[in-house]
């Protein structure tokens, strides 16, 4: 807050200049604000203009405050009125002339925005989210007041000192003061860039600033627009790659709306039978670690999928060396949100097969994946695990064949959380080494 403003002391010129004045025209004095009014207005301009900062003060600040010393409130309100419309002027110059064509998909430049009415600036200001639904209500209001109680036509009637004060506060609270005045994002530059070569860390950083400082709904416009350009077929792999860093960068500030607009853009994509674009947009979730806004039936094919693959690998040979990966994968999907009950069965036989391995041992690398899913079992889960070894699969199989997978099953059990073991199966958690 600047330095408060102190107005010099107000000097009786009512029953002399004002009288005399209007005496000489030949009218009543009442056609001028009364002294007492005069007063009780003026000791009040220094609180709201020193709201204003000092770089936004000019001269019509200093003509509003003469005219309030002179009983000219109808005046003064034009006065403020016109030091607010500068003000979003300002406003919309600061965020940028030649991005306000891309948010309102048409023409727009510096002529276009003086040639526009104070209705229109005003609307322009909310499009842009330079002001909020309440300033467009409270400062649409002013723009009445203005036209219908201003100097600036003939009036239908008169303001007195109460309403002068509302006007002005009003201005000052939602054009003039101090407020944050986000700069709007060149999405234009923004997509050149996110599709030439593979960005630096200090590109990602750039365009991270760039995009916190605008405002919320440009947030969610620009984050909605990367989710498309990564789900994009045609997109190079370093297009997706600088897409998606930006967002990532970007993901602790995602708000509701925005997580909403990926969701409703993913959900198109299955309406629409975009499978390409439905598995692309499931691995930008899944990079942004945001799964849980999944369904569970699309969770359920991811999970599904993602075992159905570790265990095609885990058959194959050269099995110990390929298993990492596809065990991350799993690991990354558990973490993010609960396996749903459909694919825990699925889940829980292809994760603990692996870990038990066959004779010859179990991949040491994908192995660490697998205990800490393990570790993060739920109660159903390890009922399911816990069957396991007395089933027609292929980990029952190994367990009845190889003591080397019964000790490794039975050191997988240490893992498990005791709390979580339903009590029907104590036991059995107990016979196979469980505490």
């Amino acid at each position: 807050m600047d330095e408060e403003v102190t107005l010099p002391a107000i000097v009786d010129i009512s029953s002399s200049t004002l009288d005399k004045l209007t005496s000489a025209i030949g009218v009543p004095r009442d056609v001028l604000a009364s002294d007492d009014e005069i007063g009780r207005v003026w000791q009040q301009l220094p609180r709201l203009i020193t709201q204003i900062p000092i770089e936004g003060r000019s001269a019509l600040h200093a003509r509003m405050c003469v005219a309030v010393h002179s009983g000219l409130f109808d005046s003064a309100i034009n006065y403020a009125w016109n030091s607010a419309i500068l003000a979003l002027r300002d406003k919309v110059c600061s965020f940028g002339l030649h991005i306000v064509p891309q948010i309102i998909e048409r023409d727009f430049n510096e002529k276009i925005l003086l040639d526009l009415t104070d209705a229109e600036l005003i609307q322009l200001c909310l499009s842009l989210n330079l002001i909020s639904e309440d300033a467009y209500f409270f400062l649409d209001q002013c723009r009445d007041v203005r036209n219908n109680f201003s100097a600036a036509h003939p009036a239908i009637g008169k303001l007195d000192g109460a309403e002068f004060i509302v006007f002005l506060t009003r201005c000052t609270k939602y054009a003039l003061s101090a407020t944050s005045n986000p700069r709007g994002v060149d999405t234009y530059a923004l997509i050149e860039s996110v599709k030439g070569p593979e960005h630096t860390a200090e590109q990602t950083q750039e365009w991270f600033d760039r995009i916190d400082a605008t405002h919320e709904a440009q947030q969610e416009l620009i984050i909605n627009m990367l989710h498309g350009i990564y789900c994009d077929p045609s997109s190079s792999q370093e297009t997706r790659t600088n897409a998606l860093a930006i967002c990532q960068a970007f993901k602790p500030k995602l708000s509701p709306g925005t997580k909403s607009a990926l969701i409703n853009r993913h959900s198109d994509y299955i309406a629409q039978g975009k499978p390409d674009r439905q598995e692309l947009s499931q691995n930008f979730f899944e990079n942004m670690e945001l799964l849980a806004l999944l369904s569970e039936q699309e969770r359920h094919i991811l999970v599904s999928k993602g075992c159905k693959r570790l265990l095609t690998v885990h058959q194959e040979w050269f099995n110990f060396y390929n298993e990492p990966p596809f065990a991350e994968r799993l690991l990354e999907i558990s973490s993010q949100a609960p396996i749903p009950s459909t694919a825990q069965a699925e889940f829980v036989t292809a994760v603990v097969t692996c870990a038990v391995g066959n004779r010859f041992g179990v991949s040491n690398i994908a192995n660490l994946s697998y205990q800490k899913i393990i570790k993060d079992f739920t109660s159903r889960e390890i009922m399911i695990m816990l069957d396991l070894p007395t089933s027609n699969t292929i980990v029952g199989n190994r367990f009845k064949s190889f003591s080397a997978c019964q000790n490794r099953f039975k050191n997988l059990v240490k893992l498990l959380d005791p709390k979580q073991v339903p009590t029907s199966y104590a036991s059995k958690y107990k016979s196979y080494g469980g505490s």
